[in-house]
């Protein structure tokens, strides 16, 4: 069997995690950036060389320097809509990156880094299911109003992971069942995985579905206007707030859930009302995705980081047990998805896909 070596990057605003699948065995850790030298750059695109000096340093320490990778993988940013796949690395894909394309966001530095290590070790270099990743059904995208199309925008490398881990578990293939996935953290986001295809899914970056720990979700649109017309708020400002400071930290002021379950534990009623209303909204989410694929559902997938909290998938799978049997992966899985998606491209089990430079 081919031994193949991979080594990936996943950027975070304050982190740049790195996965290194070397002989057959992943090794991960996460190299921590102080926020004031990340505030010091004007914009995203501008950190390049200062995380590229701490990964090499970084591999360099753990004697990695001079692996002979095979690829180099970066955790796709907000590109152009794709279906989801395996792309490798093309200077239409910099240049959306570095101007971002659809936003500015740390994973928009994955491909660009993944670009310059693969330069460095003479390897390819992938992205694989950017956040962008838009498989909608055409009846999804309506959203009520002409001029605005709903978008797909969510945690699609962490979604489609722990998709395939569950289709794993029922015995079949990721493409022969329909899965609802529910991505538990900052944002939330909730999917319909239908035979291999995300049909429908809410945009967590922009402002829709659940609310989470510190985005607002979906907002009555009516009191969103009021609340931009007093003036309160700039529409940046608002937008802002919607973004970060929004869902659970609004009515608490607080975003560690180790925290919270505390003052719920000490007896804090109002505590107690705001996290039963989030995971109220993810059954709600997850209900409206199970009468959309007609009840034919296979399985509830319930990840990311809030599924570490006992109390958080008790209260989901209380309300959600009976649309259909409910996994728990808790936490994520990106640098394995990463990883195992380039292998599968590089043992030629799944198309390198070329990325467009233009529109589809």
């Amino acid at each position: 069997m081919l031994q193949l070596n991979v080594l990936a990057i996943d950027p975070g605003s304050t982190s740049t995690k790195i996965g290194a699948w070397l002989n057959g065995e992943l090794t991960k850790s996460t190299i921590y950036h102080p926020k004031e030298l990340i505030d010091a750059f004007d914009d995203i695109p501008s950190q390049k060389g200062m995380r590229l000096q701490a990964i090499r340093e970084f591999l360099a320490k753990n004697q990695m320097d001079n692996v002979e990778f095979d690829a180099v993988v970066g955790r796709g940013g907000l590109i152009r809509p794709l279906r989801s796949g395996v792309y490798e690395v093309n200077s239409a894909m910099l240049k959306d990156l570095n101007k971002g394309y659809n936003g500015q966001h740390a994973s928009n530095l994955g491909g660009i880094l993944a670009s310059e290590l693969a330069r460095i070790y003479g390897c390819k270099a992938f992205i694989v299911d950017p956040v962008v990743v838009d498989e909608m059904d055409r009846i999804a995208r309506y959203s009520g109003l002409r001029q605005i199309e709903r978008r797909s925008i969510f945690h699609a490398l962490n979604q489609k992971a722990v998709a395939r881990r569950a289709a794993d578990r029922l015995g079949k293939r990721y493409e022969d069942v329909n899965l609802i996935v529910a991505h538990l953290g900052g944002g939330i986001s909730v999917g319909l995985h239908r035979k291999g295809r995300v049909s429908d899914v809410n945009n967590a970056l922009d402002g829709d579905g659940p609310f989470a720990v510190n985005r607002s979700g979906g907002l009555p649109v009516g009191d969103l206007l009021k609340l931009l017309q007093s003036g309160e708020y700039s529409p940046q400002q608002l937008k802002d707030t919607i973004s970060r400071a929004g869902g659970v930290y609004s009515y608490l002021g607080e975003t560690d859930m180790r925290k919270i379950e505390r003052m719920i534990e000490d007896g804090n009623g109002y505590a107690n009302e705001v996290i039963d209303a989030m995971t109220y909204q993810v059954a709600k989410e997850i209900g409206a995705l199970a009468a959309a694929a007609a009840g034919s559902i296979d399985g509830v997938v319930l990840t990311g980081g809030l599924a570490k909290s006992n109390m958080i998938v008790e209260r989901i799978k209380n309300r959600v047990a009976f649309i259909a049997r409910v996994f728990v992966f808790p936490g994520e899985f990106e640098l394995e998805a990463l990883i195992e998606a380039s292998l599968r491209a590089l043992e030629g089990k799944e198309p390198i896909r070329t990325y467009p430079d233009k529109e589809n």
